[in-house]
């Protein structure tokens, strides 16, 4: 009898105690001269809930419990608080209008239990986006416009339901797949987030969203990137994967604080879009056989040049994958590890103290046959990678020049001797990408006036002619249509200079890059400007691109651009 007297006690006591803390809140709205809610006998509002981070809830000891249009009830334990003001005036700095409520303690916490059905915080794992198979393959297939994916977005948030977020980001992440963009751009405005992709390096609108919706994304993105919600004032670099059937994509997430709000940029990488083998690169057949013969050799160094965005890391897994074989061993040094090969080792820099220069060093130990390192930065890595290549190595990497001959001259401005950079390196690759053009929406023109003069000058350098296509009279231009874009892809166009003894000589007179590239010519070195040209002739791309990619001042100025 005792036990049930004391289990009764204490349920009489825990009913005083909580109806005393109630009371004394409602007390306080009243001399706060504000409303008051005991949220256990209230329908939490999801949508509400979500407005505020949890985290950031908890801290400021505030939750929104209620939201009809652009006004929300927000519950507070204590309205002086510089925490609770402070996430009140971000509320209303995006356009809600704010009604307090005086709460007690155990009203919080029951409100804050709901953050768990939130539907951002239903994960299978932590940073993984599960999606199904038929799912994506439904995505994929039907939002293959632009007007498609809007209508999406619309049409999702009109059903206001819980999970409507979830089901937004869904619906932005496979339709950049299907359209084959490799970034996301959310961009914060005054009143409105602009949504735009990256389509074969270009960037496209793709619609508009409200201030709400976009919050609402920003805070499911931090959490899937594995991000700080309540850091608003500062960048932040996180990263998560979508399943797609058996393929997973990886989600690099950049965060960077804007005037109206925190810019986010999700790169998207597909392995599908970075394994591309060597032959289906777009590089001509005589430069292709040429290449393979250098990927044949056991020691040297290959580089490939060109500007962030051109291709040279998709060109650099083309050759670990054309030398990649049982009884060699092939070793990397990446920034970061973009696409995963099997039956080499890949290692990634860090923050930490593993970087180009220690990891390369350390790569030498390990006894490799093959070694890519990401990129030359600085005189530590290029003397390493130099000596690496005379040791009996084979070394892939890359430098941030314009053009193949440039290549030498920074070597030479990194402390390399001429000697050293002439006998280290094998052959100099330097890369752009072309839009290709839609071969369902092209059409052929003649060609005549400007562009046929600015053609016959380019085609008039080429030394070896028989590359010159047979038609030279006409060109492709993109028909006109309504429907998105006229170009489907990119091609690279290339130049290469192979370290033959005469340009070895050349290196060692520490002669200029026009003078490398004059004696290149001779050796029937083709430009990226001559290799375009090609393409353009071959119906795959167009003078526009030409002009748009390689600039039309360094095509016209002689430049071998």
């Amino acid at each position: 009898m005792s036990i049930t007297f004391n289990e009764e006690s204490k349920e009489k006591l825990d009913y005083i105690r909580k109806k005393e803390e109630e009371d004394l809140a409602m007390v306080l709205s009243q001399k706060y001269g504000i409303g008051f809610a005991n949220l256990t006998a209230v329908n939490i509002n999801a949508e509400a809930l979500g407005l505020v981070p949890e985290e950031e809830a908890r801290q400021s000891e505030i939750a929104a419990f209620q939201k009809k249009g652009n006004v929300v009830n927000v519950a507070l334990r204590t309205p002086n608080s510089s925490l609770a003001q402070k996430s009140i005036r971000e509320l209303e700095q995006r356009g809600y209008k704010v009604i307090p409520y005086m709460v007690s303690h155990a009203s919080l916490k029951h409100a804050w239990e709901h953050y768990k059905d939130l539907s951002f915080a239903v994960q299978t794992e932590f940073g993984v986006l599960t999606v199904s198979e038929d799912a994506v393959a439904k995505l994929k297939d039907t939002l293959t416009t632009f007007a498609k994916i809007q209508d999406e977005i619309v049409s999702t948030l009109a059903l206001k339901q819980q999970y409507r977020v979830t089901r937004i980001l869904e619906i932005v992440i496979g339709g950049a797949l299907g359209n084959k963009a490799s970034d996301v751009h959310i961009e914060p405005r005054e009143r409105t987030t602009q949504l735009r992709f990256r389509i074969d390096g270009v960037l496209v609108d793709i619609a508009t969203i409200e201030l709400e919706t976009y919050f609402a994304m920003l805070t499911r993105i931090k959490l899937l990137s594995g991000l700080k919600i309540n850091i608003k004032n500062a960048p932040q670099d996180g990263r998560f994967s979508m399943h797609v059937g058996t393929t997973e994509i990886e989600i690099r997430t950049s965060i960077l604080p804007g005037g109206y709000g925190e810019s986010v940029v999700m790169r998207l990488l597909d392995p599908h879009t970075i394994g591309v083998p060597l032959e289906e690169l777009g590089i001509l057949p005589k430069l292709l056989e040429a290449l393979q013969v250098e990927l044949r050799k056991p020691n040297g160094m290959i580089l490939n040049t060109g500007p962030t965005g051109s291709g040279k890391t998709t060109t650099l897994y083309a050759f670990l994958k054309q030398v990649m074989s049982p009884d060699i061993k092939v070793l990397t040094i990446e920034d970061p590890i973009e696409y995963h090969l099997e039956g080499i080792v890949q290692t990634q820099v860090n923050k930490k103290g593993y970087t180009f220069a220690s990891g390369l060093r350390s790569a030498l130990r390990q006894d490799p046959d093959v070694i890519m390192v990401g990129e030359i930065r600085d005189t530590e890595v290029a003397e390493t990678a130099v000596h690496a290549a005379l040791t009996g190595h084979l070394v892939f990497s890359t430098l941030h020049t314009n053009n193949a001959a440039g290549a030498f001259p920074r070597l030479l401005d990194m402390g390399i001797q001429p000697s050293m950079a002439g006998s280290s390196v094998n052959v100099v690759m330097a890369q752009r990408l072309l839009r290709r053009l839609d071969p369902l929406h092209k059409r052929e023109i003649k060609l005549e006036g400007k562009d046929l003069a600015f053609v016959e000058s380019i085609l008039k350098g080429i030394h070896n002619q028989s590359q010159i296509p047979k038609n030279v009279n006409t060109i492709w231009v993109p028909e006109e249509v309504s429907n998105d874009l006229v170009y489907k892809g990119r091609i690279g166009v290339y130049e290469a200079i192979f370290t033959t003894r005469e340009i070895e000589q050349t290196i060692r007179k520490n002669l200029t890059t026009r003078e490398i590239e004059d004696v290149a010519k001779e050796q029937g070195f083709l430009s990226m400007k001559e290799d375009a040209i090609i393409k353009v002739l071959q119906g795959i791309t167009t003078l526009d691109e030409i002009r748009r990619v390689l600039g039309e001042e360094n095509i016209e100025d002689g430049s071998t651009l």
